[in-house]
This record gives structure tokens, C-alpha cells and sequence, in this order.
């Protein structure tokens, strides 16, 4: 089935018009396509056609929770296009090794059989984390990377993997990961500077919800956060839902990171879509309040942000295009995991697409060619 969809496309200059074929967007131009569709979508003059949303942290949604495996893992793929996102990273806290090896395994087998949102495969955060800054992690789970515990986690090929590259082992890790194909991020750690560059040239490209669980930036004692937004081979991941990072601080940061290499990650947990209440959270029973979600400590334990709703905050800061908004959500998380078919419209590219009203609300996603949502 050919669907044709007209108005302002994103990414793509003088563009009015999108055809798909299949699962495959085969033409953007101006004017009359090359082939009559068999369904028409229109946008209206302030709406968008732009990429569909790449989420790279994602551990839970609308009440389900991605440490629950394979089925919990399809039912946030279902739910998901209703917040625009095309394709996502369930992501495990920490636990054994031998479970993120498993949950690696499960989510490749929810890949196989996703019914909404592509599943790109695993995010595993921790257990090679630093104590110190665990935040909802639990410390009886946390172990350093030996050179067994990662051989484990290699082998069982993840996305992404959020490390402390201080850890004994740490760096070691790192290049282990990277020669076996993982995007390794720097999370969870109390890092200084010098370490960070250390890890940066040891392989990690990523940087798991940046300023949040990491040592504070000091003019005397940057810490590792300064080394990730100064290293233009690293990009970042920003929980723009105004709790994690204050609003002003997104700004600074689009000012000292160039927003090609922000991308807006959720953290959601299974709190995501739902009411405020007591949820999940990789066997940890967390608190949501509609905004954040936290450990019965007050501890920060995820949020209940979608990605539609980060594009529009990220719009709103001054100097800040919605099309730039739009590309952090989809073009930046791609690039991230070298995934060439995603992320952008344009012809050869996979036939993710999500249409925007003029609030930069969700009207309609279509994952590789099938609509999955539509108001």
C-alpha cells in the first residue's frame, strides 16, 4: 500500500509531500509524486511530518515494565507510537550479569515479534556502576567489571551499556564492549575529568542521563560531565521533563553542546502514560506523582515523561527550533546507535513517520509502513 503525505517536512528543504511504499519511504519532493498513493494524509500549514522518536532509555511504559522480559517488553512496543516513538532500547537496571545477558536475549526476541515500535535491542545500565551514585540502583546488585562479568554481557551483544569507567576494570570494559559492537555510555559514576577523557579514549560515545547521577560540576573539579559535553565525538543523553534537569540548565546546555549531540532520552519507567501512583521499577516498588517517579525515600528512581512531551519543553527554550526539538528526539538517538535507516526522512529510509499538530502533539505514527496510532 502507497500512502502520500503533504505539508512541511521536516529535515528537508522545500519539501511539501512524503510518499511510502511498503515499509519504505520512496520519494520526497515537491509537487506530484512520481507514483498515485492509495491513501493521502494531509498536515495542516503549522503541523510537522517529521521522523519518528528514538528512545534510548527506556524501562518501562504505560504500566508495564521492561524487566519483565519478552511479553512486558511487547506491550510497551504496542504503546508506544502514541508518544511518537518509532523505535526504542528497553533498559534494565542493575541486576546479575547473567540477567542482563538474558534480558539482552529477550529483547531480541521481542524484536522479532514487535507489533508497534521497533525494538532496537537491550539498554543495560549497571551493574558496573559506581555505589556512590546509584541512585535508585540497588548496591547489593552492583559488582565491577571483570574481565568474566563483561565477557558475559559482550557475548550477549546489547545496544548500550551504561558503565562507571572509574571502576577498577573500568576502561578494560569499555574496550571490550566497543570491539563487540556495543555503544558504551558513561552513567552512574563519579568520574572527575581527566577520567572522562580517559574513557572517551577508550571507546564510550555516550553520556546516560547527562548531570544526573554523576559528580557535580565544580569550577575547580569539572568532573566527568564536563569532559562529555566538551568532546564533540560524545553525545549526551537529556531528560528534558523539568525535574531531572531544570529548565535553564537545558538551555546552557544546547548553548554548550552543540543539539546535534543532545539526544533526548525518556528514562521512563512503567509510570509512563499512566496516573499517579505505586509502580514497578525492575522489582523496586517506585512512587510516581505524574512527573517523576522516586524510591518511598524521596530518591529519583526514573520519570513518567514521554518523548513528545520532552520535544515540546525542548521547542519552548528560547533559540530552540521545534525542527532542532524534533531531530534531538530522532535524528541524534540514531546517529547514536549507527542506525542509517532511521531517524530521517528521506528516500531508502525505513517509513517511520509521525505527524505533529501545531502544538507539536502526536496525530498519527506509522512504524514501517503501518499506521500504529491516529487520533
Amino acid at each position: 500500500m502507497k500512502t502520500l503525505f503533504r505539508g512541511r517536512v521536516h529535515g528537508v528543504a522545500g519539501a511539501d509531500a512524503v510518499l511510502v511504499d511498503g515499509g519504505v519511504i520512496t520519494w520526497i519532493g515537491a509537487g506530484s509524486p512520481p507514483e498515485r498513493a492509495d491513501d493521502e494524509v494531509v498536515a495542516g500549514p503549522d503541523e510537522w511530518i517529521a521522523p519518528g522518536f528514538i528512545d534510548l532509555q527506556a524501562n518501562g511504559f504505560k504500566g508495564h515494565d521492561a524487566a519483565g522480559g519478552r511479553d512486558e517488553i511487547a506491550e510497551m512496543s504496542e504503546g508506544l507510537p502514541s508518544t511518537g516513538v518509532t523505535s526504542f532500547l528497553p533498559t534494565l537496571i542493575s541486576a546479575p550479569v547473567d540477567a542482563g545477558a538474558g534480558f539482552a536475549a529477550a529483547a531480541a526476541l521481542a524484536a522479532a515479534e514487535s507489533r508497534g515500535a521497533r525494538v532496537l535491542g537491550a539498554h543495560i545500565e549497571g551493574p558496573f556502576i559506581n555505589p556512590s551514585f546509584r541512585g535508585a540502583h540497588e548496591i547489593e546488585l552492583l559488582v565491577e567489571p571483570s574481565a568474566a562479568a563483561v565477557e558475559v554481557i559482550a557475548r550477549a551483544r546489547p545496544r548500550l551499556v551504561t558503565l562507571a569507567p572509574e571502576l577498577a576494570g573500568g576502561l578494560d570494559a569499555i574496550r571490550r564492549l566497543t570491539r563487540a559492537g556495543v555503544v558504551v555510555s558513561a552513567g552512574h559514576t563519579g568520574a572527575d575529568f581527566e577520567q572522562g577523557e580517559r574513557a572517551i579514549a577508550a571507546g564510550v560515545r555516550f553520556g546516560t542521563h547527562i548531570y544526573n547521577a554523576m559528580a557535580p560540576v565544580h569550577h575547580r573539579r569539572p568532573g566527568i560531565a564536563l569532559a562529555l559535553l566538551l568532546d564533540r565525538r560524545v553525545t549526551v543523553g537529556l531528560i528534558a521533563d523539568g525535574e531531572h534537569v531544570h529548565q535553564a540548565i537545558c538551555e546552557q546546555l544546547v548553548r554548550v553542546k552543540d543539539s546535534n549531540r543532545i539526544a533526548l532520552t525518556t528514562d521512563q519507567t512503567a509510570a509512563a502514560g499512566s496516573p499517579p501512583g505505586e509502580y514497578n521499577l525492575g522489582g523496586r516498588q517506585v512512587v510516581s506523582d505524574g512527573k517523576v517517579v522516586r524510591l518511598e525515600d524521596g530518591t529519583l528512581a526514573g520519570s513518567a515523561a514521554t518523548m513528545d512531551g520532552l520535544v515540546r519543553r525542548m521547542a519552548a527554550i528560547p533559540g530552540l527550533s521545534a525542527a532542532r526539538a524534533i531531530a534531538m528526539a530522532s535524528t541524534v538517538p540514531a546517529r547514536v546507535l549507527g542506525e542509517r535507516g532511521l531517524g530521517r526522512l528521506r528516500a531508502g529510509a525505513c517509513a517511520d513517520v509521525v505527524v505533529l499538530d501545531s502544538d507539536l502533539r502526536v496525530r498519527l505514527t506509522m512504524v514501517g509502513g503501518t499506521i500504529r496510532f491516529r487520533i
